[in-house]
């Protein structure tokens, strides 16, 4: 099966290259990568160009911010499995292996852990699971969402059922997850394939109010069940 790697990248310049690298050594020949940018003025083509993979396709991104560029990646892929990538992470091996065996084993979406860790790779936590209270289940995911995109890797056929994202969503990786538990299997793997950087640049991961996550999730019930 071919893979698919989608990544959204804004000023990626700084950790890219890395990130790229530990998601090579994972990939076949025939394997893609698919670089969404939405600050082409920065440097991130300059850093994807240094690498000289001609299995890495950048390309210009709409410019409508985080969850609109994870679209327009997502619609360029051609693999039959897919995966979400963030620009600033670390893969760590046996990751890709782990996801591809369990979807041909028939899950729709593969959740696995990752360890959480400082701009330098210092680990902060052995699992982004346990702090997190990451477990499977719809009505769980919409009190709370487990459904990272960093460690999410799903069968292609999902795609027709996620796209176009709907307007206002919160966050594109809930939303491709809990698609994912209404029609699908959801598989958890509990060891950690990915070192998740937190850092000031990163662009996922900031506080929002109560009454924003109140409103988010009626909409996204809205969207998900009709």
């Amino acid at each position: 099966m071919k893979v698919s790697v989608a990544m959204a990248a804004y000023n990626g310049e700084k950790y890219i290259e890395q990130q790229l690298e530990s998601i090579l050594t994972q990939l076949r020949a025939d394997d893609e990568v698919i670089v969404s940018d939405d600050n082409p003025a920065g440097g991130t083509k300059e850093a994807v160009d240094r690498l000289g993979d001609p299995r890495i396709r950048y390309v210009e991104g709409p410019g409508k911010g985080v969850i609109k560029n994870f679209e327009h990646a997502l619609s360029l892929t051609t693999g039959d499995i897919i995966f979400l990538a963030d620009q600033d992470d670390v893969w760590l091996p046996g990751k890709v292996a782990a996801c591809v065996s369990e979807i041909e084993n028939g899950a729709t979406l593969v959740l696995h852990d990752a360890k959480v860790v400082d701009e330098n790779l210092n680990v902060i936590n052995e699992s982004f699971f346990e702090i997190n209270g990451s477990a499977p289940g719809f009505w769980k995911n919409i009190k709370k969402n487990s459904f990272m995109g960093c460690c999410m890797a799903f069968d292609a056929g999902l795609k027709d059922a996620v796209m176009p994202f709907p307007d206002n969503l919160p966050m594109h990786d809930q939303w491709i997850g809990l698609i994912a538990e209404r029609k699908g299997k959801v598989k958890l793997l509990y060891s950690p394939y990915l070192l998740y950087r937190r850092s000031g640049d990163s662009l996922t991961g900031r506080p929002t109010s109560l009454s924003q996550k109140i409103k988010w999730r009626v909409s996204i019930i809205k969207d998900v069940l009709l």
